[in-house]
């Protein structure tokens, strides 16, 4: 085995206290995740969005959305919550590519990940002390929970790590709404044994200590479609594919039955207008269907200043660097939709 030592140990509450919350802003965040929760229980009926930028990788970029989407969620209260994506690890299918703001580069163009962990946390908490909102963010690197757990109000394990059982097993420990995707395949069993197993107490050796989860209610699906082995999408957003889902949520002991859509990805074939169609399908089959209307009470969009993507480097002020996603006037309008009709 052979490891090269990058930095000395971290220390994790030194991190952490860079950009700790105060009273004022933790009984903010508090407040803000108590409303999640009551949403995720079906207690509060009004519609979880879990929209922004496929990766967060320009503070300023991400800070000006944060503040249009702010505004928009005031004028939408009564019917939809909105979590903002704050996502700043991004998976990569072979290793190449941009990783998120986590592997953040020193003045000498060097990966130094503690300074990427010091700007993560800025960035959630910029988001939450200037605009009142709440973050989501991409639980890909276990270990890395304790690092954010105090700032994030939900989490997603993605379709490359769902099958992963640390993964699973952490993701019971956490407190905050965890949606688990569907793997790339699009097979939905291998879902809903990551949700209930997130739902159960497990036992882990977790950042080197042996260590009992409380288990997390809160875990939920996302279904973002799937891809064949010759490179066809097939998403699983269509009125049988709900049905299907529903049926296993039924079939299964599962505290929370909560359906969150994921217009994008293999959904939309990666083509970021589709997402605006995919909502309107959605939400007439919920019109049309009770139990449809009961179980799926969310929508993950990806949504950024500008419409389309970029190369990393690009100068378009916030346009995604990775996945394509809707520019501000269509997600708007977009939001306004989906608060006319659920």
């Amino acid at each position: 085995m052979s490891f090269t030592a990058l930095s000395k140990n971290i220390n994790m509450e030194s991190v952490k206290s860079i950009s700790k919350l105060t009273e004022k802003e933790a009984a903010k965040k508090a407040a803000r995740d108590e409303e999640l929760r009551a949403i995720i229980e079906g207690r509060d009926k009004r519609f979880l969005l879990v929209m922004g930028p496929c990766s967060a990788d320009n503070e300023d970029a991400v800070l000006e959305y944060a503040r249009r989407l702010s505004k928009l969620q005031d004028e939408v209260k009564d019917k939809v919550f909105i979590v903002q994506r704050v996502y700043t690890n991004k998976p990569r299918t072979n290793g190449d590519g941009y990783k998120g703001l986590l592997h953040q580069q020193d003045p000498a163009g060097e990966i130094n990940l503690v300074r990427g962990m010091v700007a993560v946390r800025k960035m959630h908490k910029r988001v939450l002390t200037e605009t009142g909102l709440t973050t989501a963010d991409e639980m890909l690197y276990p270990d890395n929970l304790q690092f954010v757990e105090d700032l994030v109000s939900y989490h997603a394990v993605g379709a490359r790590s769902v099958e992963n059982q640390q993964h699973r097993f952490v993701a019971s420990g956490i407190d905050h709404p965890t949606g688990l995707k569907n793997p790339t395949s699009g097979n939905i069993n291998v879902m809903f044994n990551a949700v209930y197993a997130a739902q159960q107490k497990q036992e882990l050796m977790y950042n080197g200590a042996e260590v009992e989860t409380s288990s997390n209610p809160l875990a939920h699906v996302i279904l973002r479609g799937g891809l064949t082995d010759a490179g066809e999408f097939v998403p699983n957003y269509h009125y049988d594919d709900l049905v299907k889902t529903i049926k296993a949520y039924q079939k299964g002991n599962f505290k929370n039955p909560f359906i969150m859509i994921d217009t994008n990805h293999d959904n939309s074939g990666k083509n970021y207008n589709e997402q605006i169609r995919i909502v309107q399908e959605v939400l007439t089959n919920r019109d049309w269907n009770e139990d449809i209307k009961e179980y799926v009470r969310g929508f993950m969009i990806e949504s950024y200043l500008e419409d389309g993507r970029q190369e990393p480097g690009g100068s378009v002020f916030g346009q995604s660097i990775t996945d394509p996603c809707l520019g501000w006037e269509k997600s708007e309008a977009l939001v306004r939709y989906i608060a006319d009709h659920v």
